[in-house]
């Protein structure tokens, strides 16, 4: 499927011959990802690639010009492969004050009045909040019109599946008690029918498109202050599932990926499938610094909304069971096509239902469509049935999770859908234990971009109140082996990225990153406290601490 991209890949690449290295990792422990070979000791780099493993190998090809550097007996793994994030969006929130750390309403309140009072009438667009964070109940527009009254604020609840607005930003959106909910969405209203300013996934979009577009120069600041964040948390590559297209416009307009170093694999809506195809026929793939060629769609909402798709009700609020984003029949006629034309295809898909969903629309797609490898992914993979979890491995649909969310969820989950439903809630070592590829990422600006924190969410599963010491839900903790496969081996096969990077390997592209200790060997409580102590992309060091 992606013949040109790997074509590009393995023409630029070194000649494994060469008697030289440029840069020769020593002394170091090195985790592989093969199993053939798990663990060596020094790394040897040509160019953007690795082109020998082990300390004889390596010292045989250091010369006078190779630049050497001991890492003193430091843990060195293939860098961090980041499979679900929201790029663009966390990258522009880095300019935004941050809502995600407040503790109550006032703390709130003040931080929004605080940047309307330093820009009048720019918008307010936030980091994410969490009603959890700051007392539970949601906040509305009333709580904060009177410190707004002439600066429109549209800022989005940590999911990204709700987003607050106050007055002036509904006046903007022409958004009053007569506006009908659009299909897959709703605009929460008080008792008197009149909008709060709470508006959930599809009625998102009649705020979005009143908001005026980032200039290119803003957009070029924040990227290249997330993709320094990344290379300081030893992430080389992050995929991004959207589902508007801004993210890829700007990927394909800026340079910095190159000039940076940092991969993308973009992702881009459903139904932009006719048009993406036509990009491809005409210009290929990309390279290997910004890449294209696979499609999201929506199922569903999220649970934080209680808009993630269930059989039946949600526990704290029976009036609903969740919502379909996309109909069920457009979601399955889209599959078909995007597949048809040889897209891979991604499902976000939360709730127990809108898995099942999911899981039968791609059976129908590969039934019609034929045999090939096309690998199949749902994006989150939250609330499984219990006999939901082998179709994974036997359909080849890849789950593409999120570990950090089960320690953040965690806290509040069990209210919104009960107890029983928690068997086959991020059921990781359950998928894994199944045979199913399992990929981990961070849903970035939704949760922390840093992989090691996610590493410890499925190592452990203490949910971040503190309140489940010993896990919640802990027969689904996993190893750090298998977690740290999980943001690199498997990430790079999610891609379709699997023969040139994901492993240490020569001929494979030196994406390396080199962490103070052995997670491999530590407690699952100390894997927060590891550091990043370099990030290699493309034979170059972007970070040393």
């Amino acid at each position: 499927m992606l013949g040109g991209v790997l074509g590009v890949a393995m023409a630029g690449c070194a000649d494994l011959a060469d008697d030289t290295v440029d840069l020769a990792l020593i002394n170091g422990r090195f985790w592989t990802g093969r199993p053939s070979m798990p663990m060596t000791d020094a790394l040897g780099i040509n160019s953007a690639y690795i082109t020998a493993l082990g300390n004889d190998a390596v010292r045989s090809k250091i010369t006078v010009k190779t630049q050497v550097i001991d890492l003193d007996g430091a843990f060195a793994i293939p860098a961090f492969i980041d499979s679900h994030t929201h790029f663009l969006k966390a990258a522009v929130a880095l300019l935004q004050p941050d809502l995600l750390s407040v503790k109550n309403k006032s703390e709130f309140v003040a931080r929004i009045a605080a940047v309307a009072k330093r820009n009048p009438g720019a918008w307010i667009l936030g980091q994410s909040w969490d009603e959890y964070r700051m007392g539970g109940a949601l906040p509305s527009r009333d709580w904060i019109d009177a410190v707004t009254p002439d600066t429109p604020v549209a800022v989005p609840r940590t999911d990204l599946h709700l987003v607050l607005a106050n007055s002036k930003a509904l006046a903007l959106a022409g958004i009053d008690k007569n506006t009908p909910d659009p299909a897959g969405g709703e605009i929460v209203r008080d008792a008197d029918g009149v909008p709060t300013g709470i508006l959930k996934d599809n009625a998102k979009s009649l705020i979005d498109r009143v908001i005026p577009p980032y200039t290119a120069a803003q957009e070029d600041a924040a990227l290249a202050k997330a993709i320094d964040l990344c290379h300081a948390n030893g992430v080389a590559q992050v995929h991004i599932p959207e589902i508007d297209w801004n993210a890829h416009n700007a990927l394909r307009r800026t340079p910095l990926a190159r000039e940076k170093g940092l991969r993308f694999y973009s992702m881009v809506p459903i139904e932009g499938w006719p048009h993406i195809t036509q990009t491809i026929a005409e210009e290929g793939r990309g390279d290997d610094w910004v890449r294209w060629g696979a499609v999201k769609a929506l199922a569903d909402g999220s649970l934080g909304s209680r808009t993630a798709l269930f059989y039946e009700p949600y526990q704290d609020d029976p009036s609903t069971s969740g919502i379909r984003i996309m109909g069920r029949n457009a979601l399955e006629e889209a599959v078909i096509g995007a597949d048809a034309a040889g897209l891979q295809v991604c499902i976000h898909a939360i709730g127990d239902r809108a898995n099942d969903d999911a899981l039968d629309i791609f059976q129908s797609a590969a039934d019609i469509n034929g045999p090939r490898d096309r690998r199949f992914r749902i994006e989150h993979a939250q609330h499984l049935k219990p006999e939901t979890i082998p179709r994974f491995a036997s359909q080849n649909v890849i789950a593409s999770v999120q570990p950090y969310h089960a320690i953040d969820d965690g806290r509040w989950a069990e209210s919104r859908i009960g107890t029983a439903r928690l068997n086959g809630t991020y059921a990781f070592a359950s998928l894994i234990k199944s045979g199913a590829r399992v990929a981990f990422g961070s849903d970035w600006p939704v949760a922390p971009i840093n992989p090691l924190t996610g590493i410890y969410a499925a190592v452990t599963r203490q949910t971040i109140d503190g309140a489940n010491p010993g896990g919640w839900i802990p027969d689904q903790k996993i190893t750090a082996e298998q977690a740290l496969h999980a943001y690199t081996v498997e990430n790079a096969f999610a891609g379709f990225q699997d023969a040139v990077t994901g492993v240490l390997a020569p001929g494979y592209f030196a994406d390396i990153t080199v962490l103070d200790r052995d997670i491999t060997r530590l407690d699952g409580e100390q894997i927060k406290f590891v550091n990043v102590l370099k990030t290699i992309v493309g034979g170059t060091v972007r970070y040393s601490a």
